[in-house]
C-alpha cells in the first residue's frame, strides 16, 4: 500500500481582540525529514522566539514542506463564533493545500491541533484526526503552527501601520494592557 502524505493543521489568533483567526495547513511527504542541528529542537510556535520561528520557516520551505493558509475576519467571527470560524478556516486552508499540490483527500492523513475539526455535516472526515496538544506531538502540526504564527504576525504588523494608535505590531491584537488602554482611548475599529 502506498504511504500517504501527512497534513498538519493549526490555528493562531483565537484569543485576540483584533485581527483574523489564521489557520495553516502543512504537507509532509512520506518519510520527509526536517531535522536541523543548527536550529535546535523542532517545536510548536509558542515555544520559539520570533527569530527562531522565522529561521525554522525558511528551513521548512527549503526542505520542501508545502503550506497553505486561510483567514476568517472579525465580522464573521462575531457572526458564527470563534470555534466555527477556526474550523471554517481549517477547511479552506486544507482545500487550498490539496489544490496547490494536486492531491485528493484519499492521498492524505490529516492531523489537527486541539479543538480544530475537519469535516462536514457534523461528522469528522475519516482521513482526519484531532490531537490534543498536537503541536507538541506531530511535526506537521508544529510546522503549520510556525507558518500560521509568522504569517499572522506579519499581517498584524501591516495593520499596525494602518492603526498606529493600537500598537498591533507589538501585541499582535491580543488583549494586553497596552491594547486595552488603546481601545479605551480610541475605541474599536473594523479590525476588532
Amino acid at each position: 500500500m502506498r504511504k500517504k502524505f501527512i497534513v498538519g493543521i493549526d490555528e493562531v489568533g483565537r484569543g485576540c481582540l483584533a485581527g483574523p483567526v489564521m489557520v495553516a495547513a502543512a504537507l509532509f511527504r512520506p518519510g520527509q525529514n526536517i531535522r536541523n542541528k543548527k536550529l535546535g529542537k523542532f517545536r510548536d510556535s509558542k515555544k520559539l522566539s520570533a527569530l527562531a520561528r522565522e529561521n525554522w520557516l525558511r528551513h521548512l520551505n527549503f526542505s520542501g514542506v508545502s503550506f497553505a493558509s486561510a483567514r476568517v475576519y472579525p465580522a464573521t467571527i462575531d457572526r458564527i463564533n470563534i470555534t466555527q470560524a477556526a474550523n471554517l478556516a481549517a477547511l479552506r486552508a486544507f482545500g487550498k493545500l490539496l489544490e496547490k499540490n494536486s492531491l485528493s483527500e484519499k492521498g492524505v492523513k490529516v492531523f489537527l491541533d486541539g479543538g480544530l475539526y475537519l469535516g462536514r455535516n457534523g461528522r469528522e472526515a475519516k482521513f482526519a484526526k484531532t490531537v490534543i496538544k498536537g503541536d507538541e506531538k506531530i511535526q506537521a502540526i508544529a510546522a503549520a503552527s510556525i507558518f500560521a504564527k509568522v504569517k499572522r504576525d506579519n499581517y498584524m504588523k501591516k495593520l499596525g501601520a494602518l492603526y498606529p494608535e493600537y500598537g498591533l505590531e507589538s501585541h499582535k491584537g491580543y488583549g494586553t494592557k497596552m491594547h486595552l488602554a488603546a481601545i479605551r482611548k480610541s475605541g474599536i475599529t473594523g479590525i476588532h
